[in-house]
């Protein structure tokens, strides 16, 4: 059932619904403006460092500012639901144009040449992505590319996740050393793009 209001926001509809979290647009009535909000699961505030977890990251990936990183606006909880205010993007993601066809050589090197600086920019903060897929870049309604869910992935981790074996992330991007729960860092979501890239201009997985 879709709330009227999560915080202060009048929710709109639903945009979006996965495995660790549903994602509603909504408008926040004192900037005036429409915003996506990203609500994980009230089951997470049974773990009892979730909430400190929570705040902690929620602040780090707030102060991410790059051009093409979807910024975070605001976060907190609502009944138990602990949400994410974030811009709203309404050129769909990567995932469905690869649904219509592959990209060219020159929007792969586009795409690339945008977001790799945003990898850079919030590995050089300590905020590693953790599950860069097509379905997490999200295009602006001038079709400019965007790494959106930044260190999510992190927050829910404890919870086990897609994976089903309490690694949380998307296999098919997934690098080994992620997959076999060993430490990460930035490298893992570079590896993650490399498969993105692969995919963007081929159409399948490696």
């Amino acid at each position: 059932m879709t709330p009227d209001k999560i915080g202060r926001y009048q929710v709109l509809s639903e945009l979006g619904r996965g495995g660790m979290a549903t994602v509603y647009r909504a408008r926040d009535p004192i900037a005036e403006r429409e915003v996506a909000i990203k609500v994980l699961p009230p089951e997470m505030l049974h773990d009892p460092q979730f909430k400190v977890r929570f705040e902690r990251e929620a602040k780090l990936i707030a102060r991410l500012e790059h051009p093409a990183i979807v910024p975070v606006y605001d976060f907190g909880e609502d009944s138990g639901m602990p949400y994410f205010v974030m811009r709203l993007m309404t050129g769909g993601s990567l995932s469905d144009r690869l649904k219509k066809a592959p990209l060219t050589v020159n929007e792969a090197y586009r795409l690339l040449a945008r977001l790799a600086p945003a990898l850079d920019s919030a590995h050089a903060k300590g905020i590693i992505h953790r599950d860069l897929k097509p379905a997490n870049i999200l295009f602006d309604e001038y079709g400019e590319p965007y790494i959106a869910d930044f260190g999510i992935a992190k927050i829910t981790e404890s919870q086990g996740g897609m994976t089903g074996s309490g690694i949380v992330g998307t296999p098919a991007y997934m690098s080994p050393e992620q997959a076999q729960g060993e430490a990460v860092d930035g490298r893992s979501d570079i590896y993650g793009l490399g498969i993105i890239i692969f995919e963007a201009l081929t159409n399948k997985q490696p």
